[in-house]
Order: C-alpha cells, then sequence, then structure tokens
C-alpha cells in the first residue's frame, strides 16, 4: 500500500480530502485492500489489452499509417495515497492527473514519454492541427504537434483542474475547489482559500506529502500561482442543489 508519514493529513485542510472516503481506507482491513489494489490493476491490464486490440485492428486494415490515434482518462484514481484515500473528488495529483497517449503517424517523438504539462482542452486543437483542420478562434487549449514532433522540447504549460467538495460532518457547506498544476508546483485553494490552501514542490515532494502553503518563504510562490489560476476557475460554489440554504 502507498506509504505516507503519519502526520501527513496534519497539513492538509478538511476540503481536500473527498465526501465520501471520510474514513481513512473506507475502514477496511488491509487484505481487502490489497485485493481492491489488485482488482484496478487487472481492469488497467484489461483496458490496455483492448487498446492493443484497436492498434492491430488498424494495422490489419491498412488504416495504420493515416491514423490519429488518442487515448486519454478523464481523471486520475487514488489507491490509499495519503493514509487511505480511494477513488477520485480530489484535488491531490492522483486524482488530478490523467493519462494521456497520442499517436501521430507522421511524428518523429512516436515511443517518448513527454513529462510536459498539457490539458485536455489541448486535445481538439491538436486532433484538428494534425487533421489539416482549423479549429475556431479563441480555443482555451493549443495544439500538442510540437510536442509529438520533440517531447523534451521546452514548454511552457499549466493544467487547471477544479471539482466542488460536497458538505458533510466535516464541512457544513458545499465547497468549491480548484487547482493549478505547473511544472514544479501544484497550487490548491478551497473557497478562494478560505478553506484551506495547499502548495506542493514537485521538484522534492512529487507524493504531496508536505503542504508548504503556511511557509512564509513561499508566500510570493502563492500569489503568483493563484493569480495564474484565477482567470481560469471558479472560485466559490455555485448556487444549486449543493447548497439548499444559498437559493
Amino acid at each position: 500500500m502507498p506509504l505516507a508519514p503519519a502526520s501527513d493529513r496534519d497539513d492538509i485542510p478538511p476540503a481536500a480530502f473527498a465526501h465520501n472516503n471520510a474514513t481513512p481506507n473506507y475502514g477496511l482491513d488491509e487484505l481487502t485492500c490489497r485485493t481492491a489494489l489488485q482488482a484496478y490493476y487487472a481492469s488497467v491490464s484489461f483496458v490496455d489489452a483492448q487498446v492493443g486490440r484497436v492498434l492491430a485492428a488498424l494495422d490489419r486494415l491498412g488504416l495504420a499509417s493515416n491514423t490519429v490515434v488518442v487515448v486519454w482518462s478523464d481523471h486520475g484514481y487514488h489507491l490509499g495515497e495519503h493514509g487511505g484515500v480511494w477513488q477520485k473528488r480530489c484535488l491531490f495529483e492522483e486524482s488530478a492527473r490523467a493519462p494521456l497517449l497520442i499517436r501521430d503517424p507522421a511524428a518523429r517523438g512516436n515511443g517518448t514519454g513527454c513529462s510536459r504539462i498539457v490539458e485536455f482542452v489541448d486535445i481538439y486543437p491538436t486532433v484538428a492541427d494534425l487533421g489539416g483542420l482549423k479549429p475556431a478562434a479563441a480555443l482555451p487549449g493549443r495544439s500538442l504537434r510540437p510536442l509529438l514532433a520533440d517531447p523534451k522540447m521546452k514548454w511552457s504549460g499549466q493544467a487547471i483542474t477544479q471539482i466542488l467538495r460536497p458538505a458533510d460532518s466535516r464541512l457544513p457547506q458545499p465547497v468549491m475547489g480548484r487547482s493549478i498544476r505547473t511544472d514544479r508546483w501544484r497550487y490548491t485553494e478551497w473557497e478562494e482559500g478560505r478553506s484551506g490552501v495547499e502548495l506542493y514542490d514537485h521538484s522534492n515532494d512529487p507524493h504531496e506529502l508536505t503542504n508548504l502553503a503556511a511557509d512564509p518563504q513561499h508566500a510570493q510562490h502563492c500569489r503568483d500561482l493563484r493569480a495564474r489560476l484565477v482567470p481560469h476557475a471558479q472560485g466559490t460554489a455555485p448556487l444549486s442543489s449543493f447548497n439548499s440554504s444559498r437559493l
């Protein structure tokens, strides 16, 4: 199971933990958790095999040389990190990050991993570009064609993730969470910071075990990242059935 220091949750705001996982590991014993972990890996292997069948069919039908293939998931998945977090509904790296694989038959970088930060809003501009189409103006995303040619090139990227945290016994009202991930940092705030702020240095802390948001040395980092985040994601809970007192 994933390792975390006993004090890992001490510097994390309550809003950061998914509402459906109030008890670490859902209160299940370790053997049951390991069985769930095994089942997850089996599911990944099954999906991988199905993707292989699609690629094999493209080869068999003579379509592989003129077909762009894109594979992605809508979210990541927790498997017991941070002292027993499972599933999604969080803004930690394991939940916010998702796989994205693109094969363009003409790309020089095929088969090379790319660690640059991109977003799902980049998929449409990329596919349009590769298909010789001109996408609509003023799209939030951009074509990833340069990275397909050179996965190691310099790239100034950021990824925005957002989730509404419903109320429960720990939170009297719904709270909006929004997060920005850059090459080095993840900055997250809940209810515009009123319900907590998180800052993680991925150069030294890839598993996000030390929240640096309260460290005065990193105050400027928080301000800079917040300025990049605010224009792209709403900071307050919407007027909806999640919060009947505001209707």
